[in-house]
């Protein structure tokens, strides 16, 4: 391990303590920009994503259908470790990429179903149905996401998703003390 160099330290001494103030070498990290040229970079990020949006429904389809292949692959092949760990990632990347392709309310049924996967001590035992209806909702949500009413309905189904699956997670986790209380912490409300 190299030892730091000392000699850009000050120290002061004072009767019942000493104030070390440690050499500042960001300032060779920051790059002086003029004024007269400054670009906001949040402006600029959000003009790329503006001129990005009209590729998000296309990006979200591909995602929803690489959740729905997995779930097929489940339904054909068991829960194969491969099957879950590519269930899970479908699940888990369309929790994060929901709200920037303009679908937040697909994200906490991704979510929910990411729970079921990551809590249930045994997922070859988790009834078929509790995840069918997560990806059938997941579906439905992406596809009426612009339909009148579509809000309401989402975040209904999101609620009674999340309340299906911590009722399930905490009965089959009753002798699992700490997924357990995984369970049962907060995470994506169903209403956002």
């Amino acid at each position: 391990m190299q030892k730091e160099d000392t000699s850009e330290l000050s120290i002061q001494a004072f009767a019942d303590h000493h104030v070390i103030t440690p050499p500042n070498r960001l300032r060779n990290a920051v790059r002086l920009v003029d004024e007269k040229n400054f670009e906001d970079p949040i402006a600029c990020a959000e003009k790329a994503l503006a001129g990005l949006s009209d590729e998000f429904s296309r990006w979200m389809a591909i995602e929803r259908d690489r959740l729905v292949v997995a779930h097929a692959a489940i339904l054909n092949n068991g829960f194969t470790p491969a099957a879950r760990d590519e269930l899970f990632r479908a699940a888990h990347d369309i929790k994060g990429d929901a709200a920037t392709f303009g679908y937040p309310f697909a994200a906490a049924g991704a979510e929910s179903l990411c729970r079921i996967i990551e809590h249930a001590p045994a997922l070859d035992r988790v009834p078929a149905e509790l995840i069918a209806y997560h990806i059938n909702a997941i579906q439905a949500i992406v596809r009426e996401h612009t339909a009148p009413g579509a809000e309401t309905m989402a975040m209904e189904i999101n609620r009674k998703l999340r309340l299906v699956a911590d009722e399930y997670l905490a009965a089959v986790n009753q002798d699992r003390p700490e997924h357990l209380e995984a369970i049962l912490a907060p995470s994506i409300a169903p209403t956002e």
